[in-house]
């Protein structure tokens, strides 16, 4: 049965039935198939279809939270297996929020020190994003944020406090002032993340708190896109220090620390709650608490 509990995950995550075969590697006739093989031996209709998807039925919708537990600790027991025989191994998957990518590099790089059969993929995506997904079983851990916005039944570990900066040319007048306040950047051309990522809607709260109304002329996902401008000329950007520097190295730019809002926000790791965790994941979360005591 985990095979069709795998491939009613898959349609309910795609919500189209070609591209959850896709996903899978296998037929749509195969995937149509097991679903309806599975809606047998459960007695139930689990999706809605005629011509096309439709959407899950209420069993369908009761069935898919059955679903995730019973796939998530098959996975687990694989893993525990797997550990006993050749140690830790594997890969992880973990979807990181733009501005903590380099924490994410910091991170896979020191466990894969420690545990070299442990490879790691790692995606760049929204907070928002990174919760579902973990709820679709589609990564093992995320790096997000911790106490700005709902985060629901997770295990967490903090890595570290946003403290955020000004990206802006050099020899500009801004430069000029060695620190600003959120004031100053009132009427400037600014080149933001999109409103979808929830450092953007940080920022804006502080700007608004200061009485500035953000007018981004140039929005991006990308944090490369928002500095690139900055070297084109015209534009400043605001990005928390750690990958502001990382991205301004080498590059005529300045980096002038903004005055700090009255509230900072913690970013940090982000798993499923589940006791126990496998052992990789259990592993990841030990190194990222080592790797904050050690800094």
């Amino acid at each position: 049965m985990i095979d069709k509990l795998e491939m009613f995950l898959a349609v309910a995550k795609e919500g189209h039935f070609g591209r959850a075969a896709q996903s899978l590697g296998i037929t749509q006739p195969t995937l149509s198939a097991g679903i309806k093989n599975l809606e047998e031996q459960l007695g139930v209709l689990l999706i809605f279809r005629g011509s096309r998807y439709g959407g899950l039925t209420p069993e369908g919708q009761s069935a898919l939270i059955w679903a995730r537990r019973i796939v998530g600790d098959t996975r687990q027991l694989r893993d525990e297996m797997r550990t006993r025989r050749h140690g830790l191994s594997g890969r992880l998957r973990i979807a990181v929020i733009p501005t903590a990518l380099t924490w994410a590099a910091r991170i896979s790089a020191r466990f894969g020190r420690a545990h070299p059969n442990v490879g790691f993929t790692i995606l760049s995506r929204t907070s928002v994003e990174i919760l579902q997904m973990i709820d679709d079983l589609q990564i093992d851990a995320g790096i997000s944020y911790l106490d700005n916005e709902p985060l629901g039944k997770v295990s967490t570990v903090p890595l570290y406090d946003e403290r955020y900066m000004l990206v802006c040319e050099a020899g500009s007048d801004l430069a000029a002032q060695g620190r600003a306040s959120w004031a100053d950047l009132d009427g400037q051309r600014l080149c933001l993340l999109t409103s979808d990522m929830q450092n953007r809607r940080i920022i804006n709260r502080n700007l608004a708190e200061a009485g500035v109304t953000p007018q981004a002329t140039v929005e991006s996902s990308s944090t490369v896109v928002l500095v690139s401008h900055v070297l084109e000329g015209g534009w400043v950007t605001i990005l928390p220090e750690d990958i502001a520097g990382f991205l301004a190295q080498g590059k005529p730019v300045s980096l002038i620390p903004l005055d700090q809002p009255e509230t900072t926000h913690a970013v940090g790791l982000v798993a499923p709650w589940r006791e126990p965790h496998t052992p990789v994941l259990e592993a990841l979360l030990t190194e990222a608490r080592r790797m904050v005591v050690d800094r």
